[in-house]
Order: C-alpha cells, then sequence, then structure tokens
C-alpha cells in the first residue's frame, strides 16, 4: 500500500515555492485541525503587481483530495517564472486549496460534508430542487453489505446514468447525504468572499482555472468553460484555445459527455461570473480524467459510508482512502507525468493570451 498525500508537507512544498519568487503570502486559516491536529490554511500566493489590471488566477483544493494535483500544479507554474521579468500591469494569483479541511482529511467534501461545486449558491433564494434525490437517499446509508447491494441493484434496474443525473447534481434536504450542497454559504464560500474582495476585485480581466481531477478519459486533462449560460468572454477562451476548449452549461435537464455533471448548480465558475460582473472574466476549469464515472461514484460512496459509519484510522478505513486517492490523484508515473505536462500548456497559451490582451479591443 503505497504512502497517503500529506496536507502539512504539500503546504510547505507551495510556500517554499512562493517564498524563492519572493512572492506574497497570505493564509486564511480554518477553524478545525488536520487528522494529526495540524493547523489547516487557504494560502493565497500574489507574484507580480497586487494591483494589475490583468490577473492569472488558478484554483486548487476546490475539493479536497484533488487538491494534490492542483498543488503540483501550482507550483510547477511558480517555478518557471522569472518574476523580474514579469510583464507590467500582470500578477498571477494561486489560491492553494480552497478545501483544506477535505485535502487534509483526504475528503471530496468538506467540513460539513459539503460539496463546494454545489454550494456556490444565493442563499437568499430557495434551493434548487432535487426531490427525486429522496428515492436513491438510503443507497448511501445504514449497513455496507446491504448498500452495496441496494446500489448494484439500482444500478441495474434504472442505470448508472439515472442516477448520476439526480444523485450527482446536488441535493440540498439531507445534511447527511451524498452531493450535499449545504443549507448556508460554508466556511470556504466565505473565504472565497475575502479572497475575491482582496486580491481580485481590481483586476479588470481575469483568466481563471479551477484545478480537478476524476471524470473523463483516463489522463486526459479537459478543458471546459462551466456556466449557465454563454458569456462574452466565451468567445476570448475559444479564439485562445480553439477546439481544446468545451463549452458545459449547466442546469436542470441539461447533459454533457465530459462527465462533469451538467445538471448540477453551485459550481465555483458561475459563482465567479456573478460576484465579478464587470470584470472580464473567463473562468476555465480543468478536469484531469481518471476512472470510469460508476467507478469513482462507488469510491466516493465508500469514504462517505466511513465517515458516517466506520473508523478511517482501521485498516478497512485505509483501504478505502487509498482508493479514493488513487482514483483522484493516481499513483501511475504517465498519469502524473502527461496531466502535468498538459496542465502546463494550458497555463501557457492562457498566459500569452493574457499578458497580450489589448484592453481596448472587445
Amino acid at each position: 500500500m503505497s504512502a497517503l498525500p500529506h496536507y502539512a508537507s504539500q503546504r510547505a512544498r507551495f510556500i517554499a515555492a512562493v517564498r524563492r519568487q519572493n512572492g506574497a503570502l497570505t493564509a486564511y486559516p480554518h477553524p478545525l485541525p488536520g487528522p494529526q491536529g495540524e493547523a489547516l490554511y487557504t494560502d493565497v500566493a500574489v507574484l507580480g503587481d497586487a494591483g494589475a489590471s490583468k490577473v492569472m488566477l488558478i484554483i486548487s483544493g476546490t475539493h479536497g483530495v484533488e487538491g494534490y494535483y492542483g498543488s503540483d500544479s501550482q507550483i510547477a507554474w511558480v517555478n518557471q517564472f522569472d518574476l523580474t521579468a514579469l510583464p507590467d500591469d500582470t500578477a498571477i494569483v494561486l489560491l492553494h486549496l480552497l478545501n483544506p479541511w477535505g485535502a487534509a482529511h483526504l475528503r471530496r467534501v468538506n467540513e460539513e460534508n459539503i460539496d463546494l461545486n454545489r454550494n456556490f449558491l444565493d442563499f437568499s433564494q430557495p434551493p434548487p430542487a432535487n426531490a427525486a434525490y429522496a428515492d436513491w437517499h438510503t443507497l448511501y446509508h445504514g449497513d455496507r453489505a446491504d448498500a452495496d447491494q441496494r446500489l448494484q441493484q439500482a444500478l441495474d434496474s434504472a442505470g448508472w446514468l439515472a442516477i448520476k443525473r439526480v444523485v450527482e447534481a446536488g441535493q440540498y434536504q439531507f445534511a447527511d447525504g451524498f452531493f450535499y450542497g449545504g443549507a448556508q454559504p460554508s466556511w470556504s464560500y466565505q473565504t472565497l468572499l475575502r479572497i475575491i474582495e482582496t486580491h481580485l476585485s481590481r483586476a479588470s480581466t481575469l483568466l481563471s482555472f479551477d484545478l480537478h481531477t476524476g471524470a473523463g478519459a483516463w489522463g486526459h486533462p479537459m478543458l471546459l468553460a462551466i456556466a449557465e449560460q454563454p458569456v462574452a468572454a466565451h468567445q476570448w477562451g475559444k479564439a485562445l484555445y480553439g477546439e481544446w476548449l468545451t463549452l458545459l452549461f449547466t442546469g436542470a435537464g441539461r447533459d454533457s459527455e465530459t462527465g462533469v455533471t451538467a445538471t448540477a448548480t453551485g459550481y465555483l465558475s458561475q459563482f465567479l461570473l456573478s460576484a465579478l460582473p464587470a470584470t472580464r472574466l473567463l473562468p476555465l476549469v480543468v478536469e484531469c480524467g481518471t476512472l470510469p464515472g460508476e467507478e469513482m461514484h462507488r469510491r466516493v460512496r465508500d469514504d462517505h459510508w466511513l465517515h458516517l459509519q466506520g473508523d478511517p484510522a482501521s485498516e478497512a478505513g485505509r483501504a478505502i482512502k487509498q482508493r479514493l486517492v488513487e482514483g483522484f490523484w493516481p499513483s501511475d508515473r504517465d498519469w502524473r507525468d502527461l496531466t502535468a505536462f498538459r496542465t502546463q500548456q494550458i497555463f501557457s497559451r492562457g498566459w500569452q493570451g493574457l499578458v497580450t490582451l489589448d484592453h481596448n479591443r472587445p
């Protein structure tokens, strides 16, 4: 059994890389500790002019356990720069591990069982309805063997896609349920608002990347623009990336062949668009494929059960964690090399497009 990734050492590597570049660091302390009692933080690094009008934002760890790929990608990007040669009026902002609790505890969700990419909603309005989820809720609770049998029966009768469209869309009824979106803004939501105000609100153009793993074809980093409807910056994105960029529009009844759930609401990408309406903003997602969707669903379900009823420190619990991590951060060297290479390509093309952008042109 290979060693599991470790939050504190990953954070130390990130901070060391930023300090080598004399970047400015801001730490946002999380109220809860990690599994060894260690302090947890979301960190923000700024490379370049903090008041720049052109900003490239890279976000890791929206889904905690996926943050190890994201963090490594941020570190690799930082390591190639010479800040003395950074163009005027540009900056790179690295948001490191938005969900530090999930990263430290090797969970996709946060400390409240919230999937952050279902939580970025306007909670002054009623949450999205997903009444059909109640029919599937018991598949994710109760006796493990019985739940396994019932899940398989559901897959055999209704099919994987029917379950995915409902369950992975997110739900707001059951706090102990699967793909729970929360009843209020999470700590990470509130922290992101502070980060937007402090580090992003002065930018007139913002190119962002939210880094994920677990959906799509093995070893293939998809480049997605996820939003509820088309925005003007999508044209800029297509000009930058051409056929490499897939536009994915979310909402009830929508579907996607990418493996990313189109019926879901509360995505971070859409939240950025809503929070910065006056900014020319292109929010992109890099999603690195791993195992088939049905298998990833089972592994996340096993981890969900483990934290409801099992013992993460037990041998069985550690095996579940190992399978979860392997699903989101495969140890296969070719997978890591290929996703790392392609991610840096995506960053480089976006960076060149940003620094050469003429603000005076539409």
